[in-house]
């Protein structure tokens, strides 16, 4: 580091700024030293830095499933907050299994990391508070006690698909859950009470929030005596596959039964799908929970928070008044 600092003509710690990132140095700065390191092949000791400053600037996040484009949307929000004040972001994946997220986060705990992030998490509470005493955690999705938490209004949400459905005249709806899915409890319970509440009786099929789950729901309501006219899937991913079955079945939609989903992912906007959905701000999901982070490390905050975001229903093509007529789905 000091050769780079004698040949860029800077201060050691202008330097050590600059190899972290920081959006602090000027443009000119940044460059020469950038400069001087390459002519010099210096790369930075992140280890030795990070036992020298107690810190390594590096915030690492765990993704439960790199399949569902939500996550990397909140992953777009961590990083942009994250560069902003100077850290980096490693990203690990969990695939859905307990066990590969407790080691991604034992991975990122020996790696020193200053906080660990973790998207969807299905981890026991007692696991949570672990990796909580060790460095700031934030969980982002679902609820966990004595832990920073960022989740967006799952209930509520649930209830502004089933009102939705309602106001355009449907009364037979089915619920696609979303099984252990973060916050699908909250949304189903949400859906289902607002149904109710006008004295209706919706149907709910168990699934999760992969797209082989929607699609093998949807294949469980073609198998009903009688269809459905609307179904509210626990997150687009799996609403975009159970659209698939049932117009592979020969149903239009929304004119033979109508469908909203859930997260309103980059998907549910292209043009040939247009799924009516409940927004989730997730990429300010990210940026708050990288908040959070920052104010234990830099603040020095130790009561645990929840902030909780709103959500809201965008309504697309995929939804409509129930027909006049209930069609006969090819077998």
């Amino acid at each position: 580091m000091d050769d780079v600092a004698s040949v860029a003509g800077v201060s050691r710690a202008l330097v050590s700024l600059v190899m972290r990132g920081s959006p602090k140095v000027s443009e000119r700065r940044r460059s020469a030293v950038l400069l001087a390191a390459s002519e010099l092949g210096y790369r930075p000791n992140a280890a030795a830095r990070a036992l020298a400053e107690r810190r390594s600037n590096t915030f690492g996040v765990v993704i439960n499933d790199l399949h569902n484009t939500f996550f990397a949307d909140v992953a777009d929000g961590i990083h942009d907050e994250a560069r902003a004040h100077g850290y980096r972001v490693l990203l690990n994946a969990a695939w859905r299994r307990d066990v590969d997220e407790q080691v991604a986060i034992e991975s990122f705990l020996e790696h020193r990391v200053d906080a660990v992030l973790l998207l969807g998490t299905r981890l026991g509470l007692p696991t949570l508070q672990e990796a909580a005493k060790a460095v700031p955690t934030v969980v982002i999705g679902s609820e966990a006690a004595g832990i920073d938490v960022v989740v967006n209004d799952d209930e509520r949400g649930g209830e502004l698909a089933a009102d939705h459905l309602i106001e355009l005249g449907h009364t037979d709806i089915a619920h696609i859950d979303g099984g252990i899915g973060a916050g699908a409890t909250s949304r189903r319970g949400g859906f289902v009470a607002a149904v109710e509440a006008q004295g209706l009786r919706p149907t709910v099929v168990p699934g999760d929030f992969t797209d082989e789950s929607g699609a093998a729901a949807a294949g469980q309501l073609l198998d009903l005596d009688q269809l459905p006219t609307a179904v509210f899937v626990a997150n687009d991913l799996a609403a975009v596959a159970a659209i698939d079955r049932l117009e592979g079945a020969g149903l239009r939609v929304p004119d033979d039964i109508s469908v909203v989903g859930y997260d309103n992912t980059a998907i549910a906007s292209l043009s040939h799908i247009g799924l009516t959905t409940v927004n989730q701000p997730r990429q300010a999901m990210g940026r708050v929970a990288t908040r959070c982070a920052l104010e234990r490390l830099d603040g020095g905050r130790r009561a645990a928070v929840t902030h909780v975001l709103e959500p809201e229903l965008v309504i697309r093509q995929t939804t409509a008044p129930p027909p006049t007529r209930r069609p006969r789905p090819r077998p």
